[in-house]
């Protein structure tokens, strides 16, 4: 956009983070994270069940991955769908409460870190970037973004909650036909 002066006050993006909370601290989260665009890169889903293409097969292997290289962290229920991915982590497995191993320590950086290591925010940062070099190496396409710049968290506070969850994340194939992130269900424009 050639002359468009950039103007905070309008061409901010809003954090879905709750702002005092700390999201390295040991508990278990539900995380949603969309595809660049929304393209339909992973898969499709058939008689209710998600069929992997190659690009979900990547983020499967990568998020399973996850707790092998990150200290403390464990996986439970996770979904790759078509166009977006729901998974749960918890961090303070084993009494390590770190999420990202791998992050240079604040002393070792000269620039400012934009999320602070071995957070939610971290793990997911990791996560996305390591789909998106396999997945652009694989299709030839360096640079090009997999996902979308933000994602979608929520605290699991108890039981009841996280049992929730799961039942979304589990009955979330056999659902999408009805799916707000399903492309055939985008709504038409000009149509309301």
């Amino acid at each position: 956009m050639v002359g468009v002066k950039y103007d905070p006050d309008k061409n901010h993006r809003r954090s879905l983070r709750l702002p005092s909370y700390d999201y390295a601290q040991a508990g278990a989260y539900f995380v949603t994270l969309c595809t660049h665009g929304r393209a339909s890169l992973f898969g499709d889903v058939a008689d209710g069940e998600m069929r992997l293409h190659e690009f979900g097969a990547i983020v499967q292997e990568e998020w399973l991955r996850t707790a092998m290289i990150r200290p403390g962290v464990g996986l439970d229920i996770f979904q790759v769908m078509p166009n977006h991915f729901h998974g749960i982590v918890f961090f303070g497995v084993d009494g390590d409460v770190r999420a990202h191993g791998r992050a240079p320590l604040p002393e070792a950086r000269t620039a400012p870190l934009h999320r602070p290591a071995r957070s939610l925010g971290s793990l997911v940062a990791g996560f996305k970037s390591a789909v998106t070099a396999r997945i652009n190496t694989v299709r030839g396409t360096r640079g090009t973004p997999a996902w979308q710049r933000n994602y979608y968290e929520h605290v699991i506070r108890n039981e009841g909650d996280l049992d929730s969850i799961r039942q979304y994340i589990v009955g979330n194939p056999a659902k999408w036909a009805e799916d707000q992130e399903n492309p055939g269900n985008a709504p038409v424009q000009g149509r309301v």
